[in-house]
């Protein structure tokens, strides 16, 4: 709150200042517990003169015109001046002195003063006009150089005197100016520069942890806060009771933080230590002793509740602890945190059967995406249900510890400890797992599935915390845009931002193969599931499908109505839900915007992201991803940005002749990708396959359109073939062979030819080349 005070002051002061003309030539602000400063430098003695001219109606305008004029203006008839037949008033302003100036901008600065959080005091506050200040106000030292500012604040009247420490000076100091105000108070134990108290909380007590042999963990924000809440920063080292080391660090850092604004300390091996550094205002007779017990002691409370906290929730089991969370509701129209915790644990388990999430290595069976290294695999590493028994076992094994793992990760909400510290959700779920026996790795996921939750955050990468992980975030998103709840704007209540950048992370990081639309569909079958429970019906076996009749849109299964849309307003859940929330478009285009924004940060062009996602059909981000990069370093060669105008020129020919203007323009992104297993050939797009493709006209070629036909026929199922082992840096280049020919047609060939026949040949050649481009991404939405 000091930081933005200060900010606010220097704000406000130039505000005033400009106002009146005047500049300072340099501002400094400082604040402390008991004040707040500003020192102004270089100001004028006096604002400059000013001459106002205004403008008025011509001398011939009627009487009424003039008469507003004057009004307008203040003046009278015989004031105005007489220029080319046009009224004009002249004000001349003589300048004033800054000490007027200043005194009319303070009062004008504190009555306008934007505290957080203020209040009024004394008889003067029944009324709801008086006075409000963050706390009474006590004084006001307001000078001009040598010279006191006269004014008068709610019975407040300035002057020159201030007051020092609070114990060491309580007595009155009168400032000579400002050039001696930061000395004369430090003079009088005060520290007015909370930089300097910074400074000296942050190296006295790392200075202070060394002496004893122990490094102090750093806290930039509650070396801030020390330095807030004190004029003469003292730091003292103390120790507390070695016992309380058997509960979790965390919790002991958190309690010396918020509880006692104390620093904690590790030793050597980097554990930590049962000591912890106070800073003081003043610097006591015996060295701080006093002062260090009765922190001590007051910490040594707060740790003791912490403890019994701690060992209070490990006499339940998480499993217990979970039945709670029936009674905690989630959000009104999704259900409880329990029906959450339903549909993470069998989204978390669906992602490990159906491969998403698996024990090996990210990419493993497959050369990195990108590259010319590519592996087979088998149907069995791409088809759980195929998997022999030991594979399978394994699978099933990973599958029950991140639907375990799942419904034990939200039970610490209701524990003793995460009520007392919310911000320790998670990582006490962690702690009491592993306590109470559960396996290693259902115990981190508990601690750990929140992550990431910011840029700068870790990404986990263990399987099971990454399954649980990414299928709470899934259900949260898809929970929201099922409801049309989506972000606007600047406001983002259910931080759905941060989840998808959080999945987006966990993907790409992890390399996690598959369809986002298909993870998304899956997420909101189950929020169906938890809407047909909430109204007492029955959950269908077989899958269900949405059928569209008229206005009428019904969820079925088995040809049997299942639930009508829109859900009724007053169900228990999801009430007035429409079928349009189930359509996964929305959801993606939400992860294709966080996507092109987290890849700009990380350098990748927006527009190569958007000539991706031009091509629709791609939601496989690691994929992507490698289409994007590759297509980046493609871009910046000679042999891309020739083919770029050459592809440009060519579609817009074809633009202009209103050629091909059908689906086929550009074609879906996994065109001529194929899923091993499918089939022993490789598939290329239709589009490739279909007439016309520039050589079906009779008639005899030119050289340039012969060549480039070659060039297309070669280049054109190589790019495919790269495409569909994922190759992409193979693909441009097969793509980069076009470029001479693509060059050589446009010198030696007239495309739009008055023959028809040549003309629709040569068209159709310009198609191919669009087409063959667009297997890799559309090159109409690159910049350049």
């Amino acid at each position: 709150m000091q930081d933005k005070a200060r900010e606010d002051l220097a704000r406000l002061f130039a505000a005033e200042l400009d106002r009146a003309g005047m500049k300072a030539g340099e501002i400094v602000t400082y604040a402390t517990p008991r004040r707040l400063a500003l020192i102004a430098r270089e100001l004028p003695a006096e604002t400059a003169a000013v001459r106002e001219e205004t403008k008025g109606p011509r001398t011939s305008a009627p009487a009424q015109a003039l008469e507003g004029f004057l009004r307008k203006t203040g003046l009278s008839a015989d004031q105005l001046t007489e220029r080319d037949g046009v009224w004009f008033a002249v004000l001349e302003k003589p300048g004033r002195k800054a000490a007027d100036v200043l005194a009319e901008a303070i009062p004008a600065i504190v009555r306008a003063f934007p505290w957080p959080k203020s209040m009024r005091w004394g008889a003067a506050s029944a009324s709801t006009e008086s006075l409000r200040w963050v706390r009474p106000l006590q004084g006001i030292v307001a000078l001009f150089g040598d010279d006191v500012v006269p004014c008068e604040i709610a019975g407040v009247v300035s002057g020159a005197a201030t007051v020092g420490h609070r114990f060491h000076h309580p007595g009155v100091i009168t400032i000579g100016s400002a050039a001696d105000y930061v000395e004369k108070l430090r003079a009088c134990h005060v520290i007015v520069d909370q930089d300097e108290r910074r400074a000296i909380v942050r190296e006295r007590a790392s200075a202070l942890a060394a002496e004893a042999g122990l490094s102090l963990i750093a806290d930039e924000g509650l070396v801030a806060e020390n330095a807030g809440l004190t004029e003469w920063p003292v730091p003292l080292l103390g120790r507390f009771e070695p016992e309380f080391l058997s509960v979790p660090p965390e919790v002991i850092q958190l309690t010396a933080r918020v509880n006692q604004k104390y620093f904690v300390c590790s030793d050597a091996s980097g554990k930590l230590a049962n000591a912890f550094v106070c800073t003081a205002n003043i610097e006591a007779a015996d060295g701080g002793e006093r002062i260090v017990e009765g922190n001590r002691k007051v910490l040594a409370a707060r740790l003791s509740d912490a403890r019994f906290f701690y060992e209070t929730d490990l006499k339940v089991p998480l499993a217990e602890q979970a039945k709670k969370l029936e009674k905690i509701v989630f959000h009104e129209k999704l259900g409880t945190v329990a029906d959450k915790v339903e549909r993470v644990a069998k989204l978390a388990r669906w992602l490990v059967e159906e491969g998403i999430v698996s024990s090996s290595l990210p990419g493993e069976g497959r050369g990195p995406v990108g590259t010319s290294e590519v592996t087979e695999r088998s149907a069995s590493q791409q088809q759980p249900s195929r998997l022999d028994p030991g594979l399978r076992r394994g699978t099933e094994e990973l599958a029950d510890m991140a639907e375990r793992a799942a419904r034990l990760a939200k039970a610490d909400l209701v524990t003793g400890m995460v009520g007392e510290f919310p911000e320790l959700q998670g990582l006490m779920g962690g702690y009491y797992a592993g306590a109470q026996g559960e396996d290693a790795q259902v115990a981190e996921a508990v601690r750990d599935h929140y992550k990431p939750v910011g840029q700068g955050d870790e990404v986990p990468t263990a399987p099971v915390t990454v399954a649980v992980s990414l299928a709470d975030k899934l259900d949260t998103l898809r929970g929201f845009f099922l409801l049309e709840e989506p972000p606007t704007g600047s406001k983002d209540p259910f931080a759905l931002r941060r989840a998808a950048l959080g999945v987006i992370r966990l993907v790409t990081d992890n390399g996690l193969r598959g369809s986002l639309s298909t993870w998304l569909t899956k997420a909101v079958d189950l929020h169906l599931e938890t809407c047909l429970r909430s109204l007492g019906r029955t959950v269908p076996e077989k899958p269900m499908y949405l059928e569209v009749q008229g206005d009428t849109r019904r969820l079925m299964s088995e040809g049997a109505e299942v639930l009508c849309f829109p859900v009724a307003a007053d169900a228990p859940f999801y009430g007035g839900v429409r079928a349009q929330g189930l359509h996964p478009a929305s959801p993606v285009d939400f992860f294709a915007d966080r996507l092109k924004v987290q890849q700009r940060e990380a350098g990748v062009r927006h527009d190569l992201i958007d000539a991706v996602f031009a091509l629709g059909g791609e939601d496989d981000l690691v994929r992507l991803l490698a289409r994007v990069r590759a297509l980046q370093a493609f871009v910046t060669t000679e042999d891309g940005a020739n083919l770029l105008a050459g592809y440009k020129r060519a579609a817009n020919i074809l633009k202009k002749e209103g050629y091909g203007a059908s689906p086929t323009d550009v074609i879906p992104a996994e065109a001529g990708i194929q899923t091993p297993g499918d089939g022993d050939g490789v598939e290329t797009t239709a589009a490739l396959d279909s007439p016309p493709r520039g050589n079906d006209h009779k008639g005899a070629m030119e050289p340039a359109e012969a060549d480039l036909l070659a060039a297309l026929d070669a280049a054109e199922p190589a790019a495919a073939r790269a495409v569909a082992a994922e190759d992409f840096e193979a693909a441009m280049a097969a793509l980069a062979t076009l470029r001479g020919p693509i060059d050589a047609f446009f010198e030696g060939v007239i495309v739009n030819d008055p023959d028809p026949a040549k003309r629709a040949r040569r068209l159709a050649l310009l198609d191919r080349v669009r087409t063959a481009v667009h297997t890799v991404a559309d090159f109409s939405k690159i910049e350049g």
